[in-house]
């Protein structure tokens, strides 16, 4: 039905329900990439966070399994200013269709005066926050949704021992890759090897942005009934395994 009034051309159409349940919209999903139409689907409660729906509920793979869609981008916002500018994206496409994953966890919003804007997702991938101007970073953190505040928590802990660190967010892989290879290596510096990953699902869209010498802090099993917050820590995804993760990864002498 999306397909069809976006075929129409005098509306711009949505649609959405938990990420989980996305599967069932995929066929649909695949017609409106194939056709290049301009739907948006907003799916919601995106992550392992949902807690006591369980595993039946948590979307793992389907992070992974959407970005292999030829002509589907995926936005993963990280705050509410992220999410306007995803918006903003979808509604400025015209030839293909916009993912957008939302979380129902409590997510802060980012202060923009102490990290970049948000206007940077529109480009896929951005440095959110450097610890020092005066060289290069050590390591960089890469991060997408509600897992980057925590992220960011764990660079703003790594940086107070005396590492510089980057965090970059990255809510979009596609519209990353699409920009020029001078963007993508001023964000991601090719010298800087040191790259960790951080998102609760599928590793296998990460390995190419991270290199032989990064690391992922994904999930490739399902996940588990228990409190959000409760699932998200005994998962690894605290401020605390992702400092202790970023350490092994400086330590390793590859």
């Amino acid at each position: 039905m999306l397909n069809g009034i976006a075929a129409d051309g005098l509306t711009r159409p949505y649609g959405g329900t938990f990420l989980q349940f996305s599967d069932y919209m995929r066929p649909a999903v695949r017609l409106a990439a194939m056709m290049e139409q301009p739907v948006t689907y907003v799916w919601t409660h995106d992550s392992i966070g949902l807690g006591e729906d369980g595993p039946t509920h948590q979307p793992v793979e389907h992070y992974a399994a959407l970005r292999a869609m030829p002509a589907l981008w995926v936005i993963r916002p990280a705050d509410a200013n992220e999410t306007a500018v995803a918006w903003k994206v979808a509604l400025e496409r015209d030839d293909g269709p916009v993912a957008l994953l939302l979380s129902r966890q409590n997510i802060p919003v980012l202060d923009r005066s102490e990290v970049a804007g948000a206007e940077g997702a529109e480009q896929g991938g951005y440095v959110l926050w450097d610890s020092a101007a005066d060289g290069p970073p050590e390591v960089v953190l890469i991060s997408t949704g509600a897992e980057v505040p925590t992220t960011l928590d764990a660079a703003r802990q790594l940086a107070a021992e005396g590492t510089r660190v980057r965090v970059v967010s990255m809510p979009c892989m596609e519209l990353f890759e699409a920009q020029t290879q001078a963007y993508r290596d001023q964000v991601l510096p090719p010298a800087v090897r040191k790259r960790l990953a951080v998102e609760p699902g599928a590793t296998m869209s990460w390995w190419k942005w991270v290199g032989i010498d990064g690391d992922v802090l994904g999930l490739d099993r399902f996940g588990a009934s228990a409190p959000g917050p409760i699932v998200l820590e005994k998962l690894g995804f605290s401020t605390e395994n992702i400092l202790a993760r970023a350490k092994a990864l400086l330590e390793r002498n590859d």
